[in-house]
């Protein structure tokens, strides 16, 4: 039997349990695709009512994706009986000591104390909701994805597929994809990112932008590039050049690069002293 020690250094076997009810159908193809970054959906489960219509738009889905739907009755109205079963099973899947993390693809926050449960066991959570996800909920988990970036992600895509079927090659190269124009990118908190700088930086004022990213994930699991109009952190900080430098030093144990990012103000403080 594989412990979980034996395959630590290869891809996380993760659970993947979805509240149905709470969440929506949209989303499917973007939600495992960026679940494929974090590690290997091993397990897949979706849970709601499936006698009633309103969860028709995930049928098919849960066939292609392969996702086991389990079926739970409203037994009384008003209570939600999808809650129990997926936090029954999470507990069981739990035990098993077969996984080395879960994702909860939910915006209710009942979830938020089975979130902090399985991470007292070890287990890396994470949370999947819409922006309206309770704050309590999104706190609980290692790593919190708002699904409205999901979403734009397939807007997007959809909008470069449809240019280049309309545009010849000539007019192809060149062109970037760019993000829906409903979706407007969110302020970046530069004092947030200095702060945190300024506490991990060496004595020369730099750190790596990995514990950077670390960090930030720590005190934000909402903490997302892409809510700020960039696909990665790199992309972030290289677009506030006013308040920070960004350097490539070297190369790391895998052969890439490895950047540093310096808080400027930190900079011409020291120097001014």
């Amino acid at each position: 039997m594989a412990t979980k020690s034996s395959h630590s250094n290869q891809q996380k076997h993760l659970a993947v349990l979805v509240d149905a009810d709470n969440a929506q159908a949209s989303i499917v193809e973007a939600l495992f695709e960026e679940i494929a970054k974090y590690g290997i959906a091993s397990v897949k489960r979706m849970y709601g009512d499936w006698t009633g219509p309103q969860l028709g738009g995930w049928k098919k889905l849960m066939l292609e994706h392969s996702i086991q739907p389990i079926q739970q009755f409203a037994y009384t109205k008003g209570k939600n009986a999808t809650d129990s079963s997926l936090i029954i099973d999470a507990m069981d899947l739990l035990y098993t000591r077969r996984f080395d993390g879960f994702c909860l693809v939910s915006s209710d926050s009942d979830f938020t104390r089975l979130a902090g449960r399985l991470r007292e066991e070890g287990m890396t959570v994470y949370g999947f909701g819409e922006e309206k996800t309770p704050k309590p909920f999104v706190a609980a988990c290692d790593k919190f994805i708002y699904t409205e970036i999901l979403r734009s992600q397939d807007v997007a895509e959809s909008a470069v597929q449809g240019e280049k079927a309309q545009a010849g090659p000539s007019e192809e190269a060149g062109k970037q994809p760019t993000a829906p124009s409903s979706s407007r990118p969110a302020k970046v908190p530069v004092e947030f990112i200095a702060k945190i700088l300024d506490d991990i930086a060496e004595e020369d004022g730099w750190a790596p932008l990995a514990m950077l990213g670390t960090t930030i994930s720590k005190l934000r699991p909402a903490f997302d590039s892409r809510l700020y109009g960039h696909t990665k952190l790199s992309g972030l900080i290289r677009s506030q050049a006013k308040y920070f430098d960004l350097e490539t030093r070297g190369a790391s144990p895998t052969g890439g690069a490895v950047l540093y990012v310096r808080n400027k103000n930190r900079t011409s403080d020291h120097q001014a002293r």
